[in-house]
């Protein structure tokens, strides 16, 4: 009797189905998707290059007929899968469950072609009890489905492979369009643009340090919010595109003198309270994570980008902890808020636990219904620590897992209190806040990784106060502001709002955000997204030829469209049509629009009030700007936002251009002199001056350093990288620093380590420069000492930090302390060490008991 093969997406998932089959149950993997449209020339056979189509891929003449390869690497792959078929009675396809995962599984199919019974079999977590209940209810592939995804395959085909060579020719080589990615761009640039407007607003008010008179050491705080009754300004008041008070807009604006003035006034003024306001607010929890809102708090609270948290995802569902996480739904099953509820109660005690099972239900109309929110699976909903999950994938566990438990959480009680005062011809307002109930904010926070902290920071109150009550004026200061331009995107800020929009599917963000800053669209500051000057280039480009293709709405529509074929309530081939054929078609569009497009014109950007004009070319943006009658051109720094080029950054990068920068001074040693210039990757030092045949020795300034603060000192050493900090005592090689693209680092005998933010590049010594490599090895998930971290201060013996299979702790003789996630083991202190070894003394763990072994069966006698 043959085997039942079962085909999954990868070998995590195999192993971790497979521990739940039967014997004659083989799992294999497919390494994801083993065919797709050819992805560059060589995949492309010689019979299908002569043909009109050959480069999209797909025949528009013919019904949109899709041309289908095995990419190489994949053959392998394929070979295994035949030859594993071949001795199969039946084969099951249990790729996931959303659309690519149907996909890829009538792909299978395709390429396979078994003449055995095949099934398909769906689950949204790969627990024992879902797997049996997957195995007892199989299906066939939807059809539907798969056609809804080849549809939008074929789209972005088509979008992207009729606009890019259009940018190619315009703008420069190697640009590429999207039906998502461009829309996106188009976003963060809009908000550039508006940053760029933006004037700033100053406004003054003033903050006053009360007391009620009968009880003087209950100091709060109080702003002022009015004059002889008449609001005054405040930051929304601002048009923000002249910094002036908006139009129709009746408030009082202070400058500082008057701001002053009336300092000096109310100082000798009685105060007291007018009028108290007491309410009770309710907060509910928020909706288990879909695919979106997992990403976006990954991003606030764990710094993760779309992408890394995707992969952790990944990982913890092929491992059988968490369910499906590609999702739009916020629907959670009995079985699992019945689970939740018992942790709930367990950990928390039966008083935060909601009244009622709390249910939630999905708005978007063309969510991608994956059964479930994204939750711990099972039904037993184990905490991080039970899971003995370390790094990353407890931390983002334990976020999924405390989100999941706060839906079945009693309300939070918030007492809201608003006093109003008097004095004089002011009033001033002071708000208090208490938390008279947790609730789920014991477990939960949005945007907060410290509940705890959380709810303090929340409890805020006022003292008792009464109508008519005389306080005390301790302090009152004039309080200068200035309104500020909206905020750049951070990729949490950037999935929001597509998902807001309609734009494109949340399982697909974390691919369009790597992917536009791969292209040169966009690049990351910090948490900031900030698109490129070429991104700004290609985006007006489209605007003003191809309006409809980047707007929000069309965009929408469209997205809107394929879930329709999803749902069998529209046809896949007229409305591919429609978009790409006929007069109005893409196609035509292209062909119709190019030759009134000046390549000069749409790689130019034109800022309202800037003294240059910003190109983009082949490697990159640069200042074009007439100079005494010629033409000057100089390259602008990466670093350069596009809001942020003012004419004074113009002028400094014009002149170094025309005129050589000034030396900084002569290096001792040499006597050559030591330049600040400026390149495409930010500012740099130069040592002596650029002559054919001789090699120039350029450092770039490391982070921290600025060419304002830049002393000759600092210059001397950065032209003498790399420095020699010792030698290595187990190798006897020399251990150096320099600094490379991506920072300051060490080297030794071939091995690389990044220097820390605290870190000098011209000052690390021998002993960091080692611990550094020891703390690579703890990066890379070897286990040891990493560091001595120094003598206890009770007995002078050391006090060590090491890694074990439960991530970082310190040492002290017998007694061992865990790391929390909240410190670098790099960064611990004496003073931390010595804490952290007194609470684990003062709070040991629980000595686990070990099972008796069972007593051993008598042998019979024969």
């Amino acid at each position: 009797m043959g085997k039942k093969l079962v085909i999954v997406e990868s070998p995590t998932k195999a192993r971790t189905i497979k521990s739940f089959l039967p014997k004659d149950y083989q799992v294999e993997a497919s390494m994801g998707s083993v065919r797709d449209l050819p992805a560059k020339a060589v995949d492309v056979p010689a019979s299908i290059k002569k043909e009109k189509w050959g480069r999209l891929g797909v025949d528009v003449e013919k019904g949109f007929q899709p041309f289908y390869v095995i990419p190489s690497a994949k053959s392998k792959v394929v070979k295994l899968l035949k030859d594993a078929i071949k001795d199969a009675d039946e084969v099951v396809i249990a790729t996931d469950e959303d659309r690519e995962g149907e996909s890829i599984g009538w792909h299978l199919l395709e390429i396979l072609r078994p003449k055995v019974p095949v099934s398909r079999m769906v689950f949204h977590e790969i627990t024992q009890e879902a797997i049996r209940e997957a195995l007892n209810n199989p299906r066939q592939i939807d059809t539907r489905l798969v056609r809804a995804q080849e549809t939008r395959r074929i789209l972005d085909r088509l979008y992207g492979y009729t606009l890019s060579p259009l940018l190619w020719k315009k703008i420069a080589r190697g640009l590429s369009a999207g039906r998502v990615q461009s829309v996106a761009v188009r976003v963060l640039v809009i908000r550039e643009r508006e940053r760029r407007a933006f004037h700033s607003g100053l406004y003054w008010d003033l903050k006053a340090q009360l007391a009620p008179q009968d009880r003087g050491t209950m100091e709060f705080e109080a702003t002022m919010i009015a004059v002889r009754g008449k609001r005054l300004a405040g930051g929304r008041d601002f048009d923000p595109s002249t910094g002036r008070i908006a139009q129709g807009k009746d408030v009082l604006l202070l400058d500082e003198k008057e701001a002053r003035e009336l300092q000096a006034t109310l100082k000798s003024a009685q105060w007291k309270v007018s009028e108290v306001e007491e309410r009770e607010e309710v907060r509910r929890p928020y909706p288990p994570f879909t695919t979106s809102t997992m990403q976006q708090e990954a991003n606030r609270k764990l710094g993760l980008s779309a992408q890394q948290t995707m992969r952790v995802a990944q990982k913890l569902y092929e491992q059988g902890l968490i369910t499906y996480m590609r999702t739009d739904s916020v629907n959670l099953s009995e079985q699992a808020i019945t689970a939740a509820r018992d942790a709930v109660s367990s950990k928390y005690g039966n008083e935060y636990l909601s009244p009622v099972p709390r249910k939630f239900t999905t708005k978007s109309k063309g969510a991608q219904e994956a059964h479930e929110a994204i939750r711990p699976a099972g039904t037993k909903m184990p905490t991080s620590s039970e899971l003995r999950l370390e790094g990353m994938d407890a931390a983002l566990y334990d976020l999924i897992w405390k989100r999941t438990m706060a839906t079945q959480m009693a309300d939070a009680r918030l007492r809201l209190v608003s006093a109003t005062i008097t004095a004089g011809d002011a009033t001033f307002r002071a708000n208090g806040r208490r938390v008279e109930f947790a609730g789920f904010f014991r477990a939960y926070v949005e945007g907060s990784d410290d509940p705890e902290a959380a709810i303090e920071d929340r409890d805020a109150p006022l003292p008792q106060l009464r109508n008519g009550e005389a306080l005390d004026c301790r302090d009152v200061q004039p309080i200068s502001h200035e309104t500020k331009p909206p905020a750049r995107y951070s990729e949490a800020a950037l999935v929001q709002a597509l998902e807001r929009e309609g734009i494109g599917r949340p399982s697909t963000y974390a691919t369009i955000i790597n992917t536009i800053q791969d292209r040169g669209y966009v690049r990351k500051q910090g948490q900031q997204l900030i698109p490129t000057f070429t991104a700004m280039a290609v985006t007006a480009l489209l605007e003003n030829y191809f309006p409809q293709l980047v707007d929000l709405n069309f965009t929408a529509q469209m997205e809107q469209t394929l879930d329709d074929i999803a749902a069998g309530d529209a046809q896949w081939l007229p409305y591919l049509t429609e978009f790409y054929s006929g007069d109005e078609g893409l196609e035509n569009q292209v062909k119709q629009r190019e030759e009134n497009i000046d390549p000069r014109e749409a790689c130019t950007i034109r800022f309202e009030g800037l003294d240059a004009d910003v190109r983009v070319g082949r490697f990159g943006a640069y200042l074009e700007r007439e100079a005494d009658g010629e033409t000057v051109k100089a390259t602008l720094p990466e670093s350069v936002a596009p809001a942020d080029l003012t004419n004074d950054e113009v002028d400094r990068v014009i002149k170094q251009k025309l005129g050589g920068a000034e030396a900084l001074g002569l290096h001792p040693e040499t006597g050559e002199p030591i330049y600040l210039r400026v390149g495409p990757y930010g500012p740099y030092v130069q040592l002596g001056e650029e002559a054919e045949g001789k090699k120039v020795v350029r450092t770039s300034l490391p982070k921290g350093v600025t060419p304002e603060n830049l002393t000759l000192d600092q210059a001397i050493g950065l032209v003498g990288l790399p420095r020699t900090v010792g030698v290595h005592p187990e190798t006897g090689k020399d251990i150096k620093t320099a600094i490379g693209r991506f920072g300051p680092y060490v080297m030794h005998n071939g091995e690389f380590a990044s220097l820390k933010a605290t870190d000098d590049v011209l000052t690390v010594m021998l002993p960091r420069a080692l611990e550094l490599f020891e703390l690579k090895k703890l990066g890379s998930g070897k286990r040891g000492l990493v560091r001595v971290i120094g003598p206890h201060p009770a007995d002078a013996e050391p006090i060590e930090a090491y890694v074990g299979r439960y991530g970082p702790y310190v040492k002290h003789g017998d007694l061992n302390a865990p790391v929390p996630k909240s410190m670098e083991v790099d960064a611990i202190s004496i003073d931390d060490a010595v804490k952290l070894l007194a609470e684990r003394a003062a709070n040991p763990p629980e000595k686990k008991t070990k099972p008796k072994a069972k007593p051993k069966a008598k042998a019979k006698a024969k």
